[in-house]
């Protein structure tokens, strides 16, 4: 029995010892096998370091080879950890030295978590807290001091909606795996051509290894590899025409009491974009190193909405400009003749519907009737077109639709349409909705660059082309990556006799008796539209749109001032100006 007891607890011995080594041996497994990369690169991590080499972006060109982005050096100051931690002594003495809370750069270094990299506190450090930093490094084991490239707008606002600006990924972005291989502190673009090229404008990081010591501090370069710079853009703006444009409706804007306006100049012949303004506007090198709060705060509480690019995203009533569309419409399906007189007594006679001012203009031809902007004619259009042929003719003049400029967040606009009225106010189209859809009211919204492509299709005869803003995109030694050529959407389907009948018409908006007569004295002769849009917040917008020369068009020009008053007065100054450069009279290169 005593034997039996004694085999029994031997055997439990056996088992105990059995089990503690199998648990010793998956341990070791554990350790040696699955965790082994892992404290192999925390054993490498003791003894040698690994640092990014930022990549430059890809220098911004103006078409005639004017850098309007581009990089300098800047200093940023970087912490990376000492065997297994950030010492709290070390960021405490930093925090000090950067004015900086002890909570933020914690907060950093837990985004950077898991890796082995120096974490960058400071993309661009001034001189002053250089060279702090650099008198208190003995103290300062793991801080470093690197030289890397920082972007650079020359220009500081010119051009910001078109150009865009960067700052840091996000976590969001990182999270929902948006830019993929990218980690905290990357930059990237974040608006404008900067994030709709990012991937090619970006370039290749490089990076070198260093064997450190205890302290952090590098014994020697083991293995370097370059960074490989972005690509390059030379782009079709013009930057002395964007100057002209900028300068204009500033001007014009104080002069008025306005903030808000958009403007755009386009070859017709080829969709490239000559200049492209929005108002108001901000310095994108505000973003690169991080936005202060007090410049966050401008931008965030301005009504005016600095950040959207109105050219691109606002969306207004078209206004008289849409009569282009509605003349182009009754011409095509024969509901009038050029010669046709319409009696406009102020009012027209189915519905109380009135001109501007109550103006009233006796008998008038289709001609006159663009000219003169009159409402009563145009009603009349949209009485005997109806509102389905008016919707089929704006959609083939590109409204409704994107134009597929390469910029991110461009809206679509909006045809009017019975549909609509039912599905958002659930209500029966009336009469008086076609009315005001003819003259491009009521629901009807476009954005600029809409118009404008509106109009180089009417000044092409009839040829729409995509318009865009980038050329040319340049290898890291200039040479060149990719050409942009010309696309051609499509034509319009409208006859040359009824596009020349248009074109008449627009022609005489700028001579006598039209409603930009002012432009009659400028060296070319000048095409035009004036338009003034509703507005149910405040003043009415302000639109006049324009080409010239009239007869071989090189330049269209489209401009809306937001809460301006009538185009006339509002916006015709500003095209004015950019016309006068364009072809001649007072051509100078103007400041930045």
């Amino acid at each position: 029995m005593l034997n039996k007891t004694f085999a029994y607890r031997l055997e439990l011995m056996m088992f105990a010892v059995i089990a503690i080594i199998m648990i010793l041996i998956g341990r070791m497994a554990y350790l040696q096998i699955y965790k082994g990369e892992y404290y192999d690169r925390q054993a490498e991590g003791n003894r040698t370091r690994y640092t990014t080499i930022l990549a430059p972006r890809g220098i911004i060109y103006d078409c005639n080879g004017e850098e309007l982005v581009n990089n300098k050096p800047g200093f940023m100051i970087s912490l990376t950890r000492i065997g297994e931690t950030y010492k709290p002594e070390v960021i405490e003495r930093l925090a000090k030295l950067l004015k900086m809370p002890e909570a933020a750069i914690l907060k950093i270094i837990d985004k950077n978590k898991g890796s082995y990299e120096p974490v960058r506190l400071v993309s661009n450090a001034s001189p002053e807290i250089v060279t702090k930093i650099e008198e208190n490094l003995r103290d300062l084991p793991g801080v470093m001091v690197e030289v890397q490239p920082v972007r650079n707008y020359v220009n500081e606002r010119l051009a910001v909606h078109a150009l865009g600006y960067v700052g840091e990924i996000s976590q969001y972005e990182i999270d929902n795996g948006l830019y993929k291989g990218l980690k905290a502190g990357s930059i990237i673009g974040k608006f404008g051509l900067e994030r709709f090229y990012d991937n090619l404008l970006r370039g290749t990081d490089g990076s070198y290894r260093e064997e450190v010591d205890v302290s952090g501090r590098v014994v020697k370069i083991m293995d370097k590899v370059p960074p490989k710079a972005g690509h390059g853009l030379v782009l079709t703006i013009d930057a002395r025409m964007q100057r002209v444009a900028e300068m204009a409706a500033d001007k014009e804007l104080k002069k008025l009491g306005a903030r808000g306006c958009a403007i755009i100049a386009m070859d017709p012949r080829t969709g490239e974009i000559k200049a492209l303004v929005s108002r108001p506007n901000f310095d994108p090198n505000w973003f690169v190193n991080g936005i202060s709060e007090k410049n966050w705060q401008a931008i965030n509480n301005d009504s005016f909405d600095p950040m959207t690019d109105k050219v691109i995203a606002g969306q207004y009533p078209p206004g008289s400009t849409f009569k282009i569309v509605t003349g182009t419409a009754a011409l095509e399906e024969k509901k009038v003749t050029p010669d046709e007189l319409i009696f406009d007594s102020g009012r027209h006679k189915l519905i109380d519907m009135r001109n501007a001012n109550g103006e009233a203009l006796g008998w008038i031809d289709f001609k006159k009737a663009l000219s003169a902007s009159d409402n009563v004619y145009f009603y009349e259009m949209g009485n005997r077109l109806g509102i389905d042929l008016i919707d089929k003719y704006a959609a083939k003049f590109g409204f409704g639709a994107k134009t597929g400029i390469d910029l991110d967040g461009e809206a679509e606009g909006l045809i009017a349409n019975p549909k609509y009225k039912m599905k958002v106010f659930d209500e029966d189209w009336f009469l008086g909705d076609t009315f005001n859809a003819a003259i491009g009211q009521g629901f009807n919204l476009a954005t600029p660059i809409q118009v404008a492509d509106m109009l180089s299709a009417v000044a092409n005869d009839g040829k729409r082309f995509k318009p865009f803003l980038v050329k040319k995109i340049l290898n890291d030694d200039g040479s060149i990556f990719k050409n942009f050529k010309p696309k051609l959407l499509g034509n319009l389907p409208v006859s040359q006799e009824n596009l020349m009948l248009i074109q008449a018409g627009l022609k005489a908006v700028t001579q006598e008796g039209g409603t930009a007569a002012d432009l009659g004295a400028l060296p070319v002769a000048v095409a035009g539209k004036t338009g003034t849009a509703e507005n149910p917040h405040g003043r009415d917008h302000g639109w006049f749109i324009a080409y010239a020369p009239a007869d071989k068009p090189t330049l269209v020009v489209v401009c809306i001032v937001e809460q301006g008053g009538y185009g006339s007065v509002a916006s015709v100054p500003i095209v004015k100006s950019i016309l006068e450069y364009a072809f001649g009279q007072n051509k100078q290169t103007q400041g930045g």
